[in-house]
C-alpha cells in the first residue's frame, strides 16, 4: 500500500515538476474522500537547493528522509550534473526493498545511473530521449509514450507528463475512485489516453472546434454501441477525416479510447457498488463478463473480481447503486 512518498530534490530542480509530486502526494484530500499521504522533500545537503529559475528553494531533510518511504520520486532536474553515490545508494536501496521508483522528465536519468532502467522499458522528455537511450544502451526507451511502469520502476515524459505518472501510482495502489479525487481537486483529467506523440509529431492546422464535446457525450452513453460510422456522423465528418482528428487530438483510434473509458467506469462500479460482473459489463458497453474480464485483465493485469476485493470501498449510507 502507498502510504509514504519522498520527493529527492537535485541541484538546479524544476521547480513545475517538483510542483507536481508536492500537489499529488502533498495534500490532504481525505475531506473529498481522497488519500493522505505522509509526504516528506529531501535533499543531500540539506539547505538552499537551486532550481532551474534562478532562484533557490530551502529543504530542510537529509536523505534519511526517503530510508522508508513507500515511493522514491526524482523531479526534473538539470541532467548534466552527476548524481551523487548518496543519492544513487538511495535509489537502489528503495527498489532493493521493494518500494516504488519514480522519475519525473529528466529525473529518468538519475534512475539510469543507478542502474534502475538496465533492461526496462523507460521514457523521459521527448528532448533527451535520445540521450537517455545513448547514455544507458541497455534500457528500452520509449519515446512515444507519457509514462511507463517497469517492474516497479516509472518514469515520464516531460512536465505535465509527470501529472499522469503519479496519478497512474495513485491509480494503481489505492484505486481509480483515490486517483479521480486528486485529479478533480487538480482540475484535471484522472487517465489521458494517447502518449507524448501526440506533441512532437507536425500539428495539423488549426481547426475552428474540437472533439471535446464528442467526448463528454460518449463518456456518458458509455454503455451504447458507438460505431466509428455513427460517432463520424455525429461529428458531421467523414470516417476517414474522423479517425485523423480523433488520433491528433487524442492520440489514439476510438476504439482504444472507448475501452479504456468502459475500462474506468467498471473500476468505479466495481469500487463503489456491489453490482454482479454481468451487470457492470452491460452497464459499461462491454455486453459480457466475459468481454469485461478479457479487457479488464489484458489492460489492468487483474481480474475484476480480485480488482473489488482489492478497492472496494466498505458499505456506507448514500453509495451509489
Amino acid at each position: 500500500m502507498l502510504r509514504s512518498v519522498a520527493a529527492v530534490v537535485m541541484p538546479d530542480v524544476a521547480p513545475f515538476e517538483l510542483g507536481v509530486v508536492c500537489e499529488v502526494f502533498g495534500i490532504d484530500r481525505t475531506d473529498t474522500g481522497g488519500p493522505q499521504f505522509d509526504f516528506r522533500v529531501c535533499t543531500e545537503v540539506p539547505g538552499p537547493v537551486t532550481t532551474k529559475l534562478g532562484f533557490d528553494l530551502v529543504v530542510p531533510l537529509g536523505l534519511d528522509a526517503a530510508a522508508d518511504a513507500d515511493l522514491v520520486v526524482v523531479p526534473a532536474y538539470g541532467a548534466s550534473h552527476r548524481v551523487s553515490p548518496a543519492v544513487l545508494e538511495v535509489l537502489r536501496a528503495a527498489h532493493a526493498r521493494g518500494a516504488w521508483v519514480l522519475g519525473v522528465c529528466s529525473g529518468s536519468f538519475a534512475l539510469g545511473q543507478a542502474g534502475l532502467l538496465d533492461g526496462r522499458r523507460c521514457t523521459t522528455h521527448w528532448m533527451y530521449t535520445e540521450r537517455l537511450a545513448a547514455e544507458h544502451p541497455t534500457a528500452v526507451v520509449d519515446p512515444a509514450v507519457l509514462y511507463v511502469e517497469d517492474r516497479g520502476v516509472v518514469t515520464s515524459a516531460g512536465t505535465a507528463a509527470g501529472i499522469d505518472a503519479c496519478l497512474h501510482l495513485v491509480r494503481r495502489e489505492l484505486g481509480a475512485a483515490a486517483a479521480a479525487a486528486v485529479a478533480r481537486r487538480m482540475v484535471v483529467p484522472p487517465h489521458r489516453d494517447g502518449g507524448q506523440a501526440q506533441y512532437i509529431e507536425t500539428p495539423l492546422p488549426v481547426e475552428a472546434d474540437t472533439l471535446e464535446p464528442l467526448l463528454a457525450w460518449m463518456v456518458e452513453h458509455v454503455e451504447e454501441d458507438l460505431s466509428v460510422p455513427d460517432l463520424a456522423a455525429r461529428a458531421l465528418m467523414s470516417e476517414r477525416t474522423f479517425a485523423r482528428r480523433f488520433r491528433a487530438e487524442t492520440g489514439t483510434t476510438p476504439g482504444a479510447w472507448l475501452i479504456r473509458q468502459r475500462l474506468l467506469r467498471a473500476q468505479e462500479l466495481l469500487e463503489r457498488t456491489d453490482a454482479g460482473v454481468e451487470e457492470i459489463a452491460r452497464r459499461c458497453g462491454f455486453g459480457t463478463a466475459a468481454a469485461l474480464r478479457h479487457h479488464f485483465t489484458r489492460t489492468l493485469g487483474t481480474s475484476p473480481l480480485a480488482y473489488r476485493r482489492t478497492f472496494a470501498v466498505p458499505a456506507r449510507a448514500g453509495r451509489p447503486a
